[in-house]
């Protein structure tokens, strides 16, 4: 199994920090960028099948960088359903809940951490047959719960795996450890000629 997981580009509500799960928005024009900017990495890699989320954001990433007409669409690649929590920011959602974690209390209404490692095992039981390069087009918070998942650790470390905005990641297996899943690459992100220079 390999697997080129890639997070949608920008939204305006990336930018902004609100939780967006089935809220269907487009990217911004940055998004737009972002992603195109995607195309030349990912053409440079032979994808046996290309998966994207239902959700705007991730179908638009995935036909900006040439891969719409290949791709299929998977319902197990939506981001988190945050339920009442839709459209908050953490810090707005912690001025209620002060010890509010996602990745351990889930959102009322919406899918608990059960839900969410449920689908993504799920998903990664199914990715296990396929031969080849697999291209997920996804989100932040359920491409680290993919993540974590696939390496045998608990959906609560996702905490730890940030996923910037059009960026590639990939999960592979250890060639000597057939059974070992292992992180190739996290968090690769294009750079845009309007981007300021690594510090």
């Amino acid at each position: 199994m390999n697997i080129c997981l890639v997070r949608h580009g920008e939204t305006a509500w990336t930018l902004t920090g609100q939780h967006t799960g089935l809220t269907d928005l487009g990217l911004t024009a940055h998004g737009e960028d972002e992603s195109r900017a995607l195309a030349p990495r990912l053409r440079a890699l032979a994808f046996t099948r290309v998966l994207s989320s239902p959700r705007l954001r991730a179908r638009q990433t995935c036909a900006l960088t040439g891969f719409g007409a290949a791709s299929e669409i998977e319902p197990d690649l939506s981001e988190w359903d945050y339920g009442r929590y839709e459209g908050r920011t953490s810090a707005d959602i912690r001025q209620e809940n002060p010890e509010w974690n996602i990745w351990r209390d889930g959102c009322p209404g919406g899918e608990s951490p059960l839900d969410v490692s449920a689908r993504a095992d799920r998903l990664i039981s199914r990715l296990g047959t396929v031969q080849g390069t697999v291209a997920l087009f996804s989100h932040g918070q359920f491409g680290a719960a993919l993540a974590v998942r696939c390496i045998g650790l608990a959906l609560v470390e996702g905490q730890h795996f940030a996923l910037h905005t059009a960026s590639v990641s990939g999960l592979g297996i250890d060639p000597h450890h057939r059974d070992r899943h292992t992180i190739e690459l996290w968090n690769e992100h294009p750079t845009l000629s309007s981007d300021p220079p690594p510090v």
